[in-house]
């Protein structure tokens, strides 16, 4: 059982060879890289409980999952369809990037009101959609901010979204073979970003040499007085999760983030280096772009037609 994610299951042998399981609740699903051992798994698990094999995996859990040689594409098309269907959207204009750069969003909006549920409900949905669409999940993680008292520019903001959805409704990430699979990351924050509390938002954004794996987008717990402390809260953030997840996001003292980054990379555990402001992909989860650069990021993170 993986210390870190309990429902993930991987078995492995001293000739290489392995076998990983990922449960949830009554449905599983199970790759590896030997056919015997996914065949032996198989046939325990029948023999153990009353099971049906599906083949392949093409849907689950509202993930399209499409598999050609040497390559595999995921997306949430049916479920971005429903969504905009629930929402009544599947008509509107389409636009091409889910948030205006020059937006600037607060709490202390002295607009009209809208319907906290609705708003919510829309923000939820939308959150869901990241687990394949990173492309949304700055202006996602910046709506979800107001869910308590939302306005009307918050909602404009969220229906900017659905139109952006609904031009790049046929979008998912590609997963293709690579010789060489090498773990890289990028990190950043928008130093004092926020307009209501000045605090600053981080982002990274994790590869092995084709489509991204993890990504996320999150305001940090506290006001970083210079863009070095900002971006070392993002690194220690991300540089968490190749050591040890249990590591205090929290922790107010820069000292301590200083100090945990430090000893990564003096352990040969990760090896940081400088990224030109042009270059790093990790904007998108910091900062709303200009059409040109989140293309470009876009298409770098994997993201892409299906």
């Amino acid at each position: 059982m993986c210390p870190y994610e309990h429902a993930l299951y991987v078995k492995e042998d001293k000739y290489g060879k392995f076998l990983i399981v990922s449960l949830y609740v009554d449905d599983l699903l199970f790759t590896g890289n030997d056919k015997f051992l996914c065949d032996d798994f198989k046939n325990s698990m029948k023999e153990e409980f009353e099971m049906s094999d599906m083949g392949l995996i093409h849907y689950f859990l509202g993930i399209e999952v499409n598999q050609n040689e040497g390559e595999i594409v995921i997306s949430q098309q049916k479920y971005a369809h429903d969504l905009l269907k629930k929402f009544r959207m599947e008509n509107a204009s389409p636009c091409n990037t889910p948030m205006d750069a020059n937006l600037k969003l607060c709490k202390d909006d002295i607009g009209e009101a809208v319907d906290p549920s609705l708003y919510r409900s829309l923000v939820g949905s939308l959150m869901y959609l990241t687990a394949t669409r990173p492309d949304i999940l700055f202006a996602v993680s910046m709506l979800s901010r107001f869910m308590t008292n939302p306005k009307r520019s918050h909602w404009e903001a969220g229906k900017r979204v659905l139109r952006y959805i609904l031009g790049t409704i046929n979008f998912g990430i590609y997963y293709k073979k690579v010789s060489e699979s090498v773990m890289f990351g990028f990190c950043d924050s928008d130093w004092g970003g926020n307009v209501d509390d000045h605090k600053s938002t981080s982002g990274y954004v994790f590869s092995m040499g084709s489509g991204v794996f993890s990504w996320t987008s999150k305001k940090q717990s506290v006001v970083a007085l210079s863009t070095t402390e900002a971006e070392y809260i993002s690194l220690a953030a991300a540089g968490s999760l190749s050591k040890n997840p249990v590591f205090h996001e929290r922790s107010k003292h820069i000292r301590i983030k200083y100090h945990f980054i430090r000893d990564l990379v003096k352990d040969g555990e990760v090896i940081v280096k400088y990224c030109k402001t042009q270059d790093q992909v990790a904007d998108i989860f910091t900062k709303a772009l200009k059409f040109d650069l989140f293309v470009e990021f876009r298409g770098k993170l994997g993201v892409a037609q299906v």
